[in-house]
């Protein structure tokens, strides 16, 4: 490592440590001598100034926290001396000019990916099964078992068989501390019937009946949208009957969204069959039959503008502004340079950033968008004693994410620096090239189920905790803030940005090579772990307060 500290913004009055340091240890930087009165582990910060109550606190070069108490030079940043603080936003007419970043080494690449009748292009070809009500999750999940696993989709081989081997093993009076799962493999005799399907996905929840009628339409633009999402080749639909959401508003919506939706489309509904045998029986076979003639699109080469990839954080770390999340930023600023699109989502992640990206807004209609978005929503926050100040977890604040401002500061650095050209509410489809905010909670699966409804066909997660997290039908690729992460949880994390905190790499060189690995994903030469794992997380948002 070639430094034990950082400051990241020279009007910043904190330093970012990057390895464990000692109470009395002397800090050396930029000539300046720093006696630590507290053990600082990685991650956090400790103060270069003398602070007073009542003074702010900068991070990122913006206000991220005001002090409580009497904070001597050298000391800690803690949950008790410095609480949330951000500087008021408005629109202020700014004139942003942005500088592409050099992508000449990307010009004229391609990746392989599925092209629709409408002309936009998958990463992956997926079969879609959704309910329009939680009635129907039970016969989904009865369909789902049957569909992977003579398909060659499911992935709990090892899981069986080491459930057998236990039973074995009690039956036989064994230890069974004794059953080796690594020592287990799959069945070889599991291969996926169609090579040109990357998997038969279904967006079980917990709507479509009760609840107010607004979750209901919310629910079913919410499934249109994913049934009109470029990585979804067909849809199998099943009703109930009497719910709220009828199949009739779905279809409604689905027209709405795109006009000349043309996709193999299926509807069942319970009521209206002779029994449930015939229904999930006929779900079944007509399905078999779409996904014979789907499996007949082939990969064809398609311009790196036609991806569209969402950038995500979650379980994150005090590296996450530092590491993975500009090294994403850079990725997404290379993108934007080749004409695709980028989104931005997580609206309580953005508490702290809000003047930055109005600035770099393209005008006033959408900065007023955001504005106006960002503003409802911290109100119905607050309405219910919350608060988008309230957004950091345990663990974020254990791991040096002290106050929303400095996790959103650093959570706003994966959008990259390009101007942002739209402003889209939950399940509005992107149109334009270029960065787009989405508005959607923090909540890790709310989110990328939302900015998947938008339209990311690649989502790029950081995180510095770790977590499993991925989605239906938007492969979601992992990246490691930190080398200790990747190291330990090898089977979820995809990339890792930590030889930027070793000073091994620069966050352009790391941007690079994510976006590399983008290329690869999209063309389906690699699989992201979260993929492999069938990590299908689906959340709806009923627009309620979820942070």
């Amino acid at each position: 490592m070639k430094a034990r500290v950082l400051k990241i913004h020279p009007k910043d009055n904190v330093l970012v440590v990057l390895t464990n340091l000692k109470k009395g240890e002397v800090i050396e930087h930029n000539g300046n001598s720093y006696t630590l009165v507290d053990d600082v582990d990685a991650k956090h910060k400790f103060f270069i100034d003398d602070m007073k109550a009542g003074d702010s606190v900068y991070m990122y070069g913006v206000l991220v926290g005001k002090i409580q108490f009497d904070v001597p030079k050298g000391g800690r940043m803690t949950t008790d001396n410095t609480k949330h603080a951000a500087d008021a936003y408005a629109y202020r007419a700014a004139k942003y000019e942005w500088h592409a970043p050099d992508v000449s080494k990307f010009a004229g690449r391609t990746f392989n990916g599925y092209k629709r009748s409408d002309g936009r292009v998958g990463t992956a070809n997926y079969w879609l099964f959704l309910p329009t009500v939680f009635c129907e999750n039970r016969n989904l999940d009865v369909i789902r078992e049957a569909l992977h696993n003579e398909l060659g989709y499911a992935v709990t081989d090892k899981y069986k068989s080491y459930a057998k081997s236990l039973v074995d093993a009690f039956k036989e009076g064994a230890d069974l501390g004794s059953v080796d799962i690594t020592a287990l493999q799959p069945d070889p005799k599991q291969r996926r019937v169609f090579k040109n399907i990357d998997g038969i996905k279904f967006l079980n929840h917990q709507m479509g009946c009760g609840g107010t009628r607004q979750d209901a339409k919310t629910l079913g633009e919410l499934l249109a949208a994913y049934s009109d999402h470029p990585n979804v080749g067909g849809i199998t639909v099943l009703s109930l009957g009497c719910q709220n959401l009828q199949v009739q508003d779905y279809l409604k919506y689905l027209k709405e969204r795109n006009p000349g939706f043309d996709k193999p489309l299926y509807v069942f509904e319970q009521q209206q069959s002779q029994s449930e045998e015939q229904l999930v029986a006929e779900a079944i076979r007509k399905t078999f039959e779409g996904l014979v003639e789907l499996n007949k699109l082939e990969r064809t080469p398609a311009p790196l503008s036609e991806m569209c990839v969402g950038v995500k954080c979650g379980g994150s770390d005090g590296f996450s502004g530092i590491s993975a999340n500009p090294a994403v930023g850079y990725c997404a600023d290379l993108l934007v340079g080749l004409g695709a699109k980028v989104l931005l989502a997580e609206f309580p992640e953005l508490c702290g950033a809000e003047q930055e990206l109005i600035d770099r807004s393209v005008d006033e209609a959408t900065a007023q968008k955001f504005i106006t978005l960002m503003r409802n929503y911290d109100e119905l926050a607050h309405k219910v004693g919350s608060g988008f100040h309230m957004n950091p977890s345990p663990g974020n604040i254990k791991d040096g994410l002290i106050t929303d401002a400095i996790k959103s500061t650093g959570a706003a650095k994966k959008g990259g620096t390009s101007p942002v050209v739209d402003v889209l509410d939950y399940t509005e489809k992107v149109k334009k090239p270029g960065l787009s905010l989405v508005c959607t909670p923090g909540n890790d699966v709310e989110a990328t189920t939302g900015k998947t409804a938008s339209g990311a066909t690649l989502i790029l997660f950081t995180t510095g905790l770790g977590t499993p997290t991925g989605n239906p039908v938007c492969p979601t690729i992992k990246v490691a803030t930190n080398s200790s992460l990747a190291r330990r949880m090898k089977d979820i994390i995809d990339i890792d940005t930590g030889g930027i905190i070793e000073g091994e790499k620069t966050i352009e060189q790391m941007g690079e090579e994510i976006l590399e690995y983008c290329i690869k994903a999209a063309s389906g030469e690699v699989i992201p772990k979260a993929v492999q794992l069938n990590q299908d997380d689906f959340i709806p948002w009923k627009r309620g307060v979820s942070l």
